[in-house]
């Protein structure tokens, strides 16, 4: 029985940049960077992309991947859910008898982990008694508490509270407490938690720490991605082999 399946969603829909996911990073599709990724893990035993697209299952199988079913449309929008794609995928294996003990997610859209650090997350999850899924997070350069939100009457208000009194916002970072943004790096998942209660995270989640992992949404952060990749080298080759 497969225990640790990799689940790559890469829908065709996107609004922002069109074609994101099929969309050149360093001369390689951002799906490629998550298929060998995944490919290079010690861990995951099947790399399925969930797709709506035969274009995008076409190239994913190219690269190595696996695409036993195209994703419908109606549940491939920009409205649509993790837990519907991922539903979607679990009842398939579940009709085929190849159902994992535990889902990979790895989002196309967070193009640069290295497969190492994706196995450490695996391996902490599986070694904990409780939790009920593993998400992976970065330290938030500022934190939450320094920033603000606007108020029925349109000023600005502290964020977690109602007081409009700016002032205490401008104390230093140190005084408040740290807060973590949630990225794509990789997230872990329980196959059987999510089947018995229909919801993909729950309420003791594991946090893994990663360095902050960049996330593309617009044509500016290609711009930004290609020029990292040219400074740093390493960001590609511990995916791909030097060049």
């Amino acid at each position: 029985m497969v225990k640790i399946i990799a689940l790559i969603p890469a829908r065709s829909g996107s609004k922002g940049v069109p074609n994101k996911n099929v969309r050149l990073l360093g001369g390689r599709s951002l799906l490629e960077w998550s298929i060998a990724a995944s490919l290079k893990s010690r861990l995951i035993e099947r790399t399925i992309v969930s797709t709506d697209s035969p274009e995008y299952a076409s190239l994913s199988i190219g690269l190595g991947a696996e695409v036993p079913f195209i994703r419908p449309a109606s549940i491939s929008g920009d409205t649509s859910t993790d837990y519907e794609f991922i539903k979607h995928a679990l009842e398939w294996l579940d009709a085929n008898n190849t159902l994992p003990e535990y889902i990979v997610h790895i989002r196309p859209t967070t193009p640069f982990r290295n497969p190492r650090v994706v196995d450490d997350a695996i391996e902490a999850f599986i070694e904990s008694e409780q939790a009920t899924a593993l998400r992976s997070v970065h330290l938030m350069s500022e934190s939450a508490y320094k920033t603000f939100e606007l108020s029925s009457d349109g000023r600005l208000k502290r964020l977690f509270s109602e007081s409009t009194q700016l002032d205490m916002a401008n104390n230093a970072r140190q005084v408040f407490p740290d807060t973590y943004s949630a990225n794509g790096y990789v997230d872990v998942l329980s196959v059987s938690f999510i089947l018995r209660n229909k919801i993909i995270h729950g309420d003791y989640v594991l946090p893994f720490l990663t360095p902050p992992a960049p996330e593309i949404d617009t044509e500016s952060d290609f711009v930004g991605l290609e020029q990292l990749i040219e400074i740093d080298p390493s960001i590609s080759s511990s995916i791909f082999g030097p060049d």
